[in-house]
């Protein structure tokens, strides 16, 4: 057949382009210049969020895109490496999909919660190799109106979150970091959460770009068999409010059973920790309660703390510094004090013949090699040892003894020391041999303490939030700083109440005192001063080791507590009820306050009173940021407009706070 010249130019342009097309096709195949790819998408039938799962072009990742009600993306979390470069299969299974490879790679993403405000996914994965390591990743936004809140108890305490850096920490309950309340929650200002299970050994490292969760096999968690699972919920909503309040009603828990006696909530808690230190008698306690009467100061609870044994562990009364223990009991209660007792869940080695009959018996927690070995404060190393709360024998032997000192000696309470799994000895081999976190001792701890009633205190929390008792800040240092000094007070009463934990103890006024530290006398009274509209107070360091004016200052903010205690207790009925928080910072009221998000030196308490305490050393003034509404000044007649800065005149004797006028 003959081609005319014409007709042959086109077909041969024609060819031309169809060939480059399809090479072009092939190469985008192999070159990734394709588009992202949409592996599936879930969408929630009763609200407008959605969940994309993606695999991106560019580094062949998948990522989670998570969609708020307003279709923009709340987060993005990336699977570090599951699936590779591999590409995956999508089948459906029963409220949700399974995402999974040829090499049995499998992920689970079933909806959870599907409501018109509140959405949630579940994300499990199995893992049948100690080898395999899982790591998902969250970029923090570069934008500076995302925040990050919840997240870790740490000593120096940060907030907004996404100021921590860690690296390859292991997410656990331990006293080195002050990490007594480590829930596994976090939640940002796009009103996004993630909580991860209990169950995953999870590590976390975070930078100024992202926050990493790791799971993996490895110490301090439990490494003697092959499996392990990282499962973990996210979810949106439509405000930060309804999101928090929604985590906590339906997966963190709210208290139940009760709130503590609002006795320690009125009036003070007094502790001769500070003042006295670990040698104390009966004289030394007895003289203390008499002082704290004669200077006329309220009470509640009277916690002699700490060295009441014949030797640390025992569990029995010191005859020689405590020889009418049951006489000193019933003057103090004579006196209107509720009568407490330090403890802790230690054995020395050589509280003899105590520690070996709880080794003979197996009281005790062991490593894997069988050792008992650990260390603790009133120890020298390797030379204590820590009970199994785990095991039910050593449960109910501990919770023996302490029932029969209240029985004996008059004790109304107990204060409940350490819990944090770093006590244990490494790799330690529990009675119930879990294959989960080491953490469980402490929520089994922390739960035989609370049995003993609502007066009492615990300073560690893990899925405990249920419970009806005050959760004590861990040991504060006396001074100003954020490292673990008055600074960080506030960041840390947010970190309490957002993981749940509403009946907030905070630490002694002043702090510890240890080493060269001193409790001065303007520190003391700021202290004081930046408690007051927090739950419960508590003195160790006595106010008359200063000038008479400090007494008076001490009792003037001692009454404005107790004058507002009503609605604090109040708050206590709303977290129990409703799952609010106590103690909030200032967005609580206005989310869409950029400015408020970031606040770290005022508080809320609840949604009608705000505190601007004093916390720079030598400062008697200090910038005070107005939320959203009016408010006026509890020192005077003075109403402020709110969402502004104001300049506020704050002598020794004088504490900002503000009262919310209604509209």
């Amino acid at each position: 057949m003959q081609i005319d010249p014409a007709s042959k130019g086109f077909l041969t342009v024609f060819i031309t382009v169809i060939v480059g097309t399809i090479a072009f096709f092939i190469a985008s195949i192999f070159l990734d210049f394709s588009s992202d790819l949409v592996v599936q998408e879930i969408k929630f039938e009763n609200s407008a969020f959605h969940v994309d799962i993606k695999r991106f072009k560019s580094d062949k990742r998948y990522v989670i895109q998570v969609f708020n009600d307003k279709g923009t993306i709340a987060q993005e979390i990336f699977f570090g490496n599951d699936f590779g470069d591999k590409t995956v299969q999508v089948e459906a299974i029963e409220n949700g999909y399974k995402i999974f490879t040829t090499s049995s790679n499998e992920m689970f993403l079933t909806l959870d919660k599907d409501e018109k405000n509140f959405a949630s996914l579940k994300v499990k994965r199995r893992v049948e190799s100690k080898e395999k390591i899982l790591k998902d990743c969250l970029p923090l936004s570069n934008d500076e109106n995302v925040n990050w809140y919840g997240g870790p108890e740490q000593k120096n305490q940060k907030y907004p979150i996404q100021h921590f850096r860690f690296s390859d920490y292991a997410y656990i309950t331990k006293e080195l970091d002050s990490a007594g309340i480590m829930e596994r929650y976090w939640f940002s200002s796009r009103k996004f959460f993630i909580l991860i299970d209990y169950e995953t050994p999870l590590f976390i490292d975070q930078n100024e770009h992202e926050i990493c969760f790791t799971a993996k096999k490895e110490l301090p968690y439990y490494v003697h068999n092959n499996v392990f699972e990282f499962n973990y919920k996210i979810g949106v909503s439509t405000s930060m409010k309804e999101l928090h309040v929604s985590v906590i009603n339906k997966y963190l828990g709210k208290p139940k059973g009760g709130m503590p006696d609002e006795r320690l909530i009125r009036y003070p808690i007094w502790n001769t920790w500070v003042e006295f230190g670990r040698q104390i008698n009966e004289s030394i306690v007895e003289e203390f309660a008499q002082k704290i009467v004669d200077h006329g100061f309220n009470h509640s609870l009277i916690d002699i703390d700490d060295f009441w044994e014949d030797c640390y562990g025992s569990g029995i009364v010191n005859t020689t510094n405590f020889g009418n223990l049951k006489a000193l009991t019933n003057k103090l209660k004579s006196q209107g004090f509720i009568v407490g007792m330090w403890t802790h869940p230690f054995i020395n080695k050589d509280c003899q013949p105590y520690y070996d009959e709880a080794v003979a018996n197996n009281y005790l927690v062991k490593s894997h090699n069988g050792s008992t070995e650990t260390s603790w404060w009133n120890s020298k190393t390797n030379q204590a040892a820590h009970f199994d709360f785990t095991n039910p024998a050593a449960l109910s032997f501990y919770r023996r003894r302490l029932e029969a000192i209240q029985r004996d000696f008059g004790i109304d309470v107990f204060k409940f020391d350490a819990g944090e799994t770093s006590w244990y000895p490494t790799d330690p081999k529990f009675e119930r041999d879990w294959d989960i976190s080491p953490s469980q001792i402490t929520r089994a701890f922390v739960e035989m303490a609370a049995d003993f009633g609502n007066k009492l205190e615990i300073r560690v929390g893990w899925g405990t939030q249920n419970l009806h008792v005050l959760v004590r800040m861990l040991d504060f240092d006396s001074r100003w700083t954020a490292d673990n000094g008055l600074k960080s007070l506030i960041p840390t009463l947010f970190q309490f109440n957002f993981n749940g934990y509403v009946f907030v103890l905070p630490d002694m006024i002043g702090g510890n005192q240890y080493g060269a530290d001193v409790i001065t006398k303007e520190l003391f009274i700021r202290w004081l001063q930046a408690s007051t509209f927090m739950p419960s107070l508590q003195f160790s360091h006595a106010p008359w080791h200063f000038f008479e004016d400090t007494i008076e200052i001490t009792k003037k903010f001692i009454q404005l507590h107790a004058d507002h205690s009503d609605y604090i207790l109040e708050r206590f009925q709303l977290a129990i009820d409703k799952g609010e928080p106590v103690n909030v910072p200032l967005w609580w009221i206005d989310e869409d306050d950029y400015e408020a998000q970031t606040i770290d030196d005022q508080y809320l308490l609840g949604d009608k009173i705000m505190v601007a305490p004093v916390i720079m050393d030598g400062a008697t003034t200090r910038k005070v940021y107005i939320p959203s509404g009016k408010w006026k000044d509890g020192n005077s007649d003075r109403v402020y407009e709110g969402k502004t800065w104001y300049n506020y005149s704050a002598p020794l004797d004088t504490l900002p706070y503000f009262i919310r006028v209604e509209a």
